[in-house]
């Protein structure tokens, strides 16, 4: 008899439509925001980790924890302990590159370690790089756009422990990320620091400790992004994976990608390389015992064969499957890669694909590629979209709660093949962001992201649906075509 633990799900699933500003159509697939019930959830027996490969999913049905925040205890890997377990590992250094950070657990621990004499550095996105106590009052937050307005909110009051609308400075040093660094003197770089207004985005999530012990996947450092929105108690976040992985060739690789980005510093000269100031960077095959691995960093430029890039990358590797193809994706907006699917698909390869419902229905979503389905976009323009002459039905989107998302960059292929890093499969993550892909060959890996694949496709929502049909003929009356 296994352990079982109450968990939160929707009254009923329920589609909002609109169209994107400048971007085409959008289709938001959701739940309700309040939810009434609880399902009773079995808690499964933990798969085997690789001794070198350890992989973690805040949404494990095989594990439960308590939210350190919120005090919701849940199903999932507490994935701000798995990067504070690595963190206490380290003996001479710990290099982060993470596009938002503001988990405070994390950055007490890197405190510590920097009390303790280890050398600890950290590059963040620009967007992401200023304290709380310099980013304004409640009023000035408001005068965000809806994302950011909704972000900011959400860190103001969760530092805000005592709710009186004021940040205190204990407060701030207790629960503020970059605070709690600042105060460790922990120098801290973003992607200005190469003298320009930024790069596409700072878009990694890794953590490199001693040079040989890689932390990454597509989890940013934040509530969001690992346990939940603190102000909505249905939130379980987004839906993401980390991998602790030990091996001294991939440490050197990622250590090289932040040596790049570092250059001389806080206060040094401004030699610090992002976006494309990076030289190319060719994909290297690295191995563990029992694994074999690939990774690549982007951005790739245009000028380069796409072939070398990290997109071409991913459909090199997809080409080589010969059983199933299983993709769980916050976004699917690169052609080419979708050209690379379509033969396997006419070969009788199984393809399952999960996109985010805030993505998957764009005018220019491959998912819709797949399906057979063109959608103009919101000036009733066609892009150069390829539908499949032969669709498939088994593309859609997941049931999750409202306001978590698909934050998922992976692939599982024959059941031993695993695509996974930050990239997102986009052309602005491939020639734009600084990113990073891993192909792992492993089979004990790899059972761990077909096991997450399985439980968000089982109950998602596939193929023409009437929602989607009943927006597939508003555009043709909108357009008249």
């Amino acid at each position: 008899m296994h352990p079982t633990i109450r968990t939160v799900w929707p009254k009923s699933p329920w589609v909002r439509w609109g169209i994107g500003f400048g971007i085409g159509l959008l289709l938001f697939v959701g739940v309700s925001s309040r939810f009434h019930s609880e399902a009773t959830l079995p808690t499964l027996d933990p798969l085997p980790q690789d001794p070198y490969i350890q992989a973690y999913f805040n949404q494990n049905q095989a594990a439960i924890y308590t939210d350190p925040y919120r005090h919701i205890t849940r199903h999932g890997d507490n994935l701000e302990q798995v990067v504070i377990d690595a963190i206490a590992t380290a003996q001479s250094s710990i290099d982060i590159a993470v596009h938002e950070f503001s988990l405070p657990g994390i950055a007490h621990a890197l405190s510590q370690k920097k009390a303790a004499g280890i050398e600890v550095r950290v590059v963040v996105e620009n967007t992401y790089s200023t304290p709380m106590s310099q980013r304004g009052s409640p009023a000035a937050i408001a005068q965000l756009d809806e994302h950011d307005e909704a972000k900011a909110n959400d860190l103001y009051t969760f530092i805000d422990a005592n709710q009186d609308g004021v940040l205190s400075e204990e407060e701030l040093r207790d629960r503020d990320a970059l605070t709690i660094l600042a105060e460790a003197n922990i120098p801290l770089i973003d992607d200005t620091a190469d003298g320009s207004k930024g790069s596409g985005l700072m878009h990694h999530k890794f953590m490199v400790i001693d040079g040989r012990t890689v932390v990454t996947g597509s989890a940013n450092w934040t509530l969001s992004c690992t346990h939940g929105d603190f102000a909505d108690p249905d939130s379980r976040g987004n839906a993401n994976s980390i991998l602790v992985i030990d091996s001294s060739p991939l440490g050197q690789r990622f250590q090289q990608e932040f040596d790049l980005m570092w250059g001389d510093g806080p206060g040094g000269q401004p030699d610090s390389l992002f976006g494309l100031q990076k030289p190319h960077r060719a994909a290297a095959l690295v191995s563990t015992p029992g694994s074999v691995l690939e990774v690549q960093f982007s951005p790739t430029s245009k000028t380069k064969p796409w072939a070398q890039s990290v997109n071409g990358l991913i459909a090199k590797t997809l080409g080589q499957a010969t059983q199933s193809v299983h993709l769980a994706l916050f976004v699917f907006s690169e052609q080419a890669i979708s050209d690379q699917l379509l033969p396997l698909a006419n070969r009788g390869v199984p393809i399952q694909t999960l996109i985010d419902p805030g993505f998957a229905y764009r005018s220019y979503s491959e998912g819709l590629d797949m399906l057979g389905v063109t959608l103009p976009d919101h000036n009733c323009k066609r892009d150069n979209s390829v539908p499949w002459a032969t669709p498939v039905t088994t593309v859609g989107v997941p049931v999750l709660p409202m306001g978590d998302k698909l934050h998922h960059k992976f692939a599982v292929l024959d059941q031993s093949i695993v695509l996974v890093g930050s990239q997102n499969w986009s052309q602005a993550a491939n020639t734009t962001n600084d990113e990073n892909l891993l192909v792992i060959r492993n089979a004990t890996v790899a059972a761990h992201f077909e096991r997450e694949f399985q439980r968000l496709y089982d109950g998602a929502s596939l193929g023409l649906t009437p929602q989607l049909q009943a927006t597939i003929a508003q555009q043709k009356q909108q357009c008249g075509f």
